[in-house]
């Protein structure tokens, strides 16, 4: 299979594809791929994982438009170097052993980049949106995942990730995680922006923290991740285990069985994490605090946890 230097991999996941072998002349230099340290050089095969990295990944926290990315595998700065005619081949391969199913509720930012890396890794991917399966045919076509809908996203699912706005939480479907498997961990990647977006929620002024309340919405326990991840770090900031200054992410939840499966999750997709406690000390890790955009190692994480206060800035207060 050819695809030319500068396009999108399109419809390829590593599900699919074993490893990818650079074809051409790259201009008198080699080219650092943009994960695990891998160098991409004519004649080189490397993993399809190190260079996947699909353009117009958007950013979160923050509410910075969406960038687009260079070419796969071509570090920022480096596309000039590429002659459109250089290409790479692939050689496909069979879903690992070990995937697993998994539900995505929302197919912005997060949701989005999710479902790229997911799919990437060999996992069964069901993605959902508030508009309807044939406004996902991009991502689809993109990433290989399959477009359900929202009512649809979590059956037969090990793993769901919900990933809208707070406001949009109590508009979910009745009885959202039925069907599932058992044992099944639901991720809520949510924050409450008062000013900017969800408007005034009473419970979580009162202090109540946000994923308690959107466990109460759902009707099911959750476990709080991802929810001050910029999506582009998904995307780019992953690294082998045990690397020097692996980012880390905090994880919250009362079940010690789901959140590790969780935990192990965003091992797999590059990250350490941080247990930050039960549900009710996810306050730690609502926008805000510390550790809320926080892009540093698990000893970084630790610290920054540690000096949250639970009181609200006036910025993220209605």
């Amino acid at each position: 299979m050819r695809i030319d230097v500068g396009t999108t991999l399109g419809g390829l996941d590593e599900d699919e594809v074993q490893s990818v072998r650079v074809e051409g002349r790259l201009m008198g230099a080699d080219i650092d791929a943009m994960q695990h340290g891998h160098r991409l050089q004519v004649g080189s095969v490397i993993p399809f994982s190190s260079l996947y990295v699909p353009p117009d990944a958007g950013s979160h926290p923050s509410s910075e438009p969406a960038h687009r990315f260079p070419s796969p595998g071509i570090p920022a700065g480096t596309e000039q170097l590429v002659k459109p005619q250089d290409h790479i081949t692939c050689r496909r391969r069979h879903r690992k052993v070990g995937s697993m199913k998994i539900g995505i509720i929302g197919a912005g930012n997060i949701g989005g980049n999710l479902t790229r890396r997911l799919t990437a890794l060999g996992h069964d991917v069901s993605v959902a949106n508030s508009r309807g399966p044939e406004t996902l045919s991009a991502l689809v076509e993109e990433t290989g995942a399959t477009a359900v809908t929202a009512a649809e996203a979590a059956r037969g699912a090990q793993v769901v990730v919900v990933t809208v706005p707070l406001k949009a939480v109590p508009g979910l479907p009745a009885g959202l995680i039925d069907g599932a498997a058992e044992g099944v961990a639901v991720i809520d990647t949510g924050n409450y922006y008062p000013q900017q977006r969800d408007g005034r929620i009473a419970a979580i002024e009162d202090g109540t923290p946000e994923s308690r309340w959107t466990e109460e919405q759902i009707g099911h326990p959750v476990i709080k991740a991802f929810n001050g991840t910029y999506a582009q770090d998904i995307l780019s900031n992953g690294l082998p285990k045990g690397s020097p200054g692996r980012q880390a992410l905090p994880v919250a939840g009362d079940d010690a069985a789901t959140k590790q499966v969780v935990r192990d999750l965003i091992d797999e997709l590059g990250f350490d994490t941080v247990d930050a406690g039960d549900l009710d000390d996810s306050w730690r890790q609502q926008p805000g605090t510390p550790v809320y955009g926080h892009q540093g190692d698990a000893e970084a994480i630790v610290k920054a946890l540690a000096e949250a206060s639970p009181e609200r800035t006036a910025e993220w207060r209605a």
